[in-house]
């Protein structure tokens, strides 16, 4: 499909409809079924046993295509990839924990639950892999930074209107598109109005989504093709912007804000003079904010100047999603003291449903040692760190043109937001965002391996203009 041939041709240059109907479609198809249809939220109805979401029919389609498109075509090889090292030593510490604690999970029939919680993770992270097949190019690259940016914008602004109207328009794709609808609207109350849940599965994963994609748009205000015109483009991308912090605000997420927070002290630490704009940019709009909606704002951001009623909110329902986190940890570090080195099993905790065995964390890396042990919290490290230490380290090289060093940056400050968000929200379980992450690692990947080799060679032009 999106891969190289022996002869080096690149794929670009073939005919345009010989390439309409094929990766670069499949690429896109994924990424809107991914950003616009709520997941766990539609099934297709298709008479199984079990409910099949859009997105995974769509994946496994492309998994499976590519697979054969790899195997019948002579001379056809894989691109290479960056960060699969630290992918692969992430999932076997969870391997690991599975192996070492197969004996209880097996006697308590969790075994196959362990191995599907594990299957499935693996599942999301192929995202990475095949996007990393796919980009070809920069112009791709940045078709697909630009798709990303403004279906977020899009996914704002319907929050915004869901905040206003109580009507999520995700939860109406089913009128036009044959699905069956798994769950009604979710009513979750805060700042004195129903918190917005937009494309994603929790008002939480709405922000963090959101809060990724806010340092591509500062990246699009400079880099992106159009419209040609500096002003208008800068113009037009803090429009976007706007509109993108409006549906962060609608979610009314704490977590939010530290993921704001947390990009902007690496941005203070490792770019000042964006993180000083950043601050001149975000103190009129708090102004505007305590106007228009001033519970919000209070909910949100002031909240946290009270610093006993914020730890007391804290230890209130255990094991609930939403609140309690401090109250789950006793609870939860007297499990891991049971289990400390490789945890209970990852994917054998059960936090849902009849089979419940566990409670909720809203800490995914508590779950991971709860899950895993110590050896899977190291593993995660290894997971996150990796990736955002060798993005800053590639935007710090003077040989690396001006656009890929700001590219790197960009990346590795959504990696760290991201990285943030897990000590608040069960991540891995809200699967949109780990999908924008794993798309963000596949540009960073092209980035560090195929960048100066495609981009300069063969639109010199772009380049140029870009770089001036």
């Amino acid at each position: 499909m999106a891969l190289t041939t022996t002869t080096g041709t690149p794929p670009e240059t073939r005919p345009y409809g010989s390439r309409i109907l094929g990766p670069t479609t499949a690429l896109f198809a994924l990424l809107a079924v991914i950003m616009f249809i709520p997941i766990r939220a539609y099934a297709i109805p298709a008479g199984l046993p079990f409910e099949l979401e859009p997105y995974r029919l769509l994946l496994v389609l492309v998994l499976v295509g590519s697979a054969i498109v790899l195997i019948s075509t002579p001379g056809l090889r894989l691109r290479r990839v960056r960060f699969g090292i630290p992918i692969a030593i992430f999932i076997g510490t969870l391997v690991l924990s599975i192996i070492v604690n197969a004996v209880p999970l097996a006697r308590e029939g969790l075994l196959g639950t362990a191995f599907g919680g594990l299957l499935n993770l693996l599942f999301v992270l192929s995202m990475f892999f095949l996007v990393n097949q796919f980009l070809t190019g920069e112009r791709l690259v940045m078709s697909v930074l630009t798709f990303l940016a403004w279906s977020g914008g899009f996914v704002a602004a319907a929050a915004v209107f869901e905040r206003a109207t109580r009507i999520n328009v995700f939860l109406r794709i089913g009128d036009l598109l044959p699905l069956t609808l798994l769950r009604d609207a979710v009513d979750a109350y805060r700042a004195g109005g129903s918190r917005s849940f937009g494309s994603a599965q929790h008002p939480i994963a709405l922000s963090v989504m959101l809060c990724m994609l806010l340092p591509l748009v500062v990246y699009l205000a400079r880099y992106a093709t159009r419209p040609l015109n500096a002003v208008s483009r800068a113009i037009l991308y803090g429009g976007l912007g706007l509109v993108i912090v409006a549906g962060i605000a609608v979610a009314v997420s704490r977590t939010g804000v530290v993921v704001l927070a947390v990009m902007f002290l690496a941005t203070l630490l490792l770019r000042p003079l964006i993180a000083v704009g950043a601050v001149a940019i975000t103190l009129p709009l708090l102004l505007v904010g305590l106007v228009v909606t001033p519970k919000t704002i209070e909910t949100t951001l002031l909240s946290f100047l009270d610093v006993d009623s914020l730890i007391a909110s804290q230890y209130t329902s255990a094991g609930w999603g939403g609140a309690g986190r401090l109250a789950d940890l006793g609870p939860a570090f007297a499990q891991v003291a049971q289990h400390p080195i490789f945890g209970g099993g990852y994917g054998g905790r059960i936090v849902v449903g009849e089979d419940k065995n566990g409670f909720i964390l809203d800490n995914q890396v508590l779950a991971i040692l709860m899950d895993a042990g110590v050896i899977g919290v190291i593993g995660l490290a290894i997971f996150l760190v990796v990736p955002t230490v060798v993005l800053y380290r590639h935007s710090m090289l003077r040989r690396v043109p001006r656009r890929f060093r700001d590219l790197a940056f960009v990346i590795a400050t959504a990696t760290v937001g991201y990285a943030a968000a897990m000590f608040f929200y069960d991540a891995f379980g809200f699967m949109q965002t780990l999908f924008v992450l794993c798309v963000l690692w596949a540009v960073g990947s092209w980035l560090l391996t195929r960048a100066p080799d495609e981009a300069i060679a063969t639109e010199p032009a772009v380049a140029e203009r870009l770089d001036a």
